[in-house]
């Protein structure tokens, strides 16, 4: 397994700027994430410092990975799907499942939208209706389920409740995955449905999951995944605690260190306000406390030799 010193998990503006300085304090950094999954990236700025005219986030992004990548960063297109602590640092797999290590980790995960709700969703939440297949999957052990979602937290999802739930559907229209984890999906049990979800059934508790064909799903839970996976399902799995009003946003201290030793985040994910600036600013905060937390460790462990 490849080690690298900083892992950053995200690619919008938080992320890519914690990149550029680790990468020019000459650490081992590696950047996870598709650059169009970043709400920046559909967007236009015309309030941020130094731009006379207005610029596509697109373009912003873009030259954001171009600095990157010539200070000798490395970027894998992918979505995390898995965080885990170890002896020597912290584990990343990517939706293709490669693993590597890291001694540090940036989390700049952005927050998911959602959208749009259909119907029944907003009334059955909590009663069938979830929104984290790691935090409430068990709850489903025998039962039969439906995950709403074309990104990897969806067929990730999917693919877990198929080792809970007795039976389990992925509606989809399309997916936004690698190759390899279309071709897991596929090999499993899990049976993808190419069509829309239009409505949540029920009234205590969800009955069914209506498709936009007519076809009604016999589900008892019904979970809606969108885009990666977020704060909720990443950053719990390490211990990271999330802000105990909304628990959607990740805490942070001043030097944007969580309570986990070794991990940072910067951001959406820290909370609003949601812009470029101060994702930016709390970017670079962040790599200098990682870089920070690495030299620590190091002269301790000089020490200790």
């Amino acid at each position: 397994m490849e080690k690298y010193e900083v892992a950053i998990v995200g690619c919008g503006p938080a992320g890519l700027q914690a990149a550029i300085h680790t990468a020019r304090r000459k650490l081992k950094t590696i950047v996870f994430g598709k650059p169009e999954a970043s709400a920046l990236y559909r967007a236009h700025m015309e309030n941020y410092f130094g731009f006379a005219e207005k610029v596509s986030g697109e373009d912003l992004i873009k030259a954001g990975l171009a600095q990157i990548l010539r200070f000798g960063a490395e970027h894998v297109p992918e979505d995390v799907v898995s965080l885990e602590t170890t002896d020597e640092g912290f584990k990343v797999v990517s939706e293709s499942g490669s693993e590597i290590l890291a001694g540090a980790l940036i989390l700049a995960l952005g927050v998911t939208r959602r959208k749009k709700k259909i119907k029944g969703e907003a009334e059955l939440v909590g009663k069938g209706v979830s929104y984290c297949v790691d935090c409430d999957g068990f709850f489903f052990r025998g039962e039969p389920v439906a995950v709403v979602g074309e990104g990897s937290a969806a067929v990730h999802g999917a693919l877990t409740l198929s080792r809970i739930a007795s039976e389990v559907y992925l509606v989809a229209e399309k997916l936004g995955v690698t190759e390899a984890l279309e071709h897991e999906l596929l090999q499993s049990s899990v049976k993808w449905i190419r069509t829309q979800a239009e409505e949540v059934l029920g009234e205590e508790a969800v009955s069914g999951l209506r498709l936009s064909d007519g076809t009604v799903l016999q589900v008892k839970g019904v979970f809606f995944e969108e885009g990666a996976k977020g704060a909720l399902e990443l950053a719990t799995a390490l211990g990271v605690a999330l802000d105990p009003e909304n628990m959607r946003y990740i805490q942070v201290d001043r030097r944007q260190a969580t309570n986990v030793p070794g991990v940072f985040a910067a951001g959406d994910v820290t909370g609003p306000p949601f812009q470029v600036a101060k994702a930016v600013g709390e970017g670079c905060i962040a790599a200098i406390s990682a870089a920070d937390f690495l030299s620590e460790k190091n002269r301790a462990r000089k020490v200790e030799d």
